[in-house]
């Protein structure tokens, strides 16, 4: 097993002149000579909204680090009265600061109460019953975390092989949904991410039974090229082991409130409005209509594919639009 070492700052140095200088992940690793895992984790643990930057990842490191020694310093005793307060419904700051204020306690830092409540947590406990929102404030506003519950098993776009971003191959795909007036009827859309390929299919409302095997349905026929599908977090997704097995894929979410991380998808939805714009009922939609719609963007040339097709790129096919002899 190999043995993992926390980066220096003196190698985030490095990896940030190695970053400047346009280098991916695994290129970085190798001129650095660790595991390409350690980058990944680096930049993956210490980002910001705006990515990985210098400064501010030795500033996270440096406070986790300070954190973990914290809070080794408390005994069984301090630990009981926190809960204590912890369960009158003072929050971990207003624990923290109180017991300092009163000269029982000092604790730098409230996050060290927020990691001893997803302990417990973890353990079976219900000290996370008393938080306000159920998590530390910090993370309402900077990452984005869905506040509506997780998918169970997802599994997080951080995961994904990077050949997906290259976009060197065929089959992987992105998919969401759209959705129609006052929240009745809509469409499961698949995008293929280097041809642009859409796909397509009527859904009568947003239920997770339905847009699975709307889902599956749709993949089936391209089951070969379809190595990886990324997903929105929408809760019509949480199918998604069935549709992983039937299609022997691997499926990837998207973090919370990133629609960027499937782009082409959210650029594939954008399009398919000029047929079914915003405010219109999806419930009378027929599917031929769908395929109808799905069928001119696909055979539409693109810029970004040299004015080729989707439908030409995917299947290797030379199309001609003119009918000049």
């Amino acid at each position: 097993m190999k043995q993992y070492k926390q980066l220096t700052s003196g190698q985030r140095y490095q990896i940030y002149g190695l970053k400047q200088a346009g280098l991916n992940q695994t290129r970085i690793a190798q001129k650095m000579g660790v595991d390409k895992s350690t980058i990944s984790r680096e930049f993956r643990r210490n980002k910001g909204q705006r990515g990985w930057r210098l400064k501010q990842a030795q500033s996270l490191r440096d406070e986790r680090r300070q954190v973990c020694i914290n809070g080794k310093q408390f005994s069984s005793e301090c630990w009981t009265e926190v809960e204590r307060l912890i369960r009158e419904d003072l929050s971990p700051e207003q624990a923290a600061n109180r017991l300092e204020l009163e000269g029982e306690l000092q604790i730098s830092h409230e996050m060290i109460i927020y990691q001893h409540i997803y302990a417990d947590k973890r353990d079976g406990g219900d000290l996370h019953q008393h938080l306000r929102s159920q998590k530390p404030r910090r993370k309402r506003y900077a990452s984005g975390q869905e506040r509506r519950g997780m998918i169970k098993n997802r599994v997080s776009i951080n995961e994904r092989p990077e050949i997906v971003d290259q976009k060197t191959r065929m089959g992987d795909w992105e998919g969401d949904t759209v959705i129609g007036k006052n929240h009745k009827g809509g469409l499961v859309t698949l995008a293929e991410r280097k041809s642009r390929y859409v796909l397509t299919g009527h859904i009568r409302s947003k239920h997770a039974e339905g847009v699975t095997t709307v889902t599956t349905s749709l993949l089936s026929p391209h089951k070969d090229q379809c190595h990886t599908i990324t997903f929105d977090n929408g809760k019509e997704f949480t199918g998604h082991e069935r549709i992983a097995a039937e299609l022997q894929t691997a499926i990837y979410f998207a973090h919370p409130c990133r629609s960027w991380e499937r782009g082409l998808n959210e650029n594939s939805n954008g399009l398919l409005r000029q047929y079914f714009p915003k405010g219109m009922k999806l419930t009378d939609v027929t599917e031929e209509q769908v395929q109808r719609a799905v069928e001119r963007l696909n055979h539409r040339p693109r810029k970004v594919l040299g004015f080729r097709s989707p439908h030409g790129v995917l299947f290797g096919v030379a199309m001609r639009y003119t009918k000049l002899a």
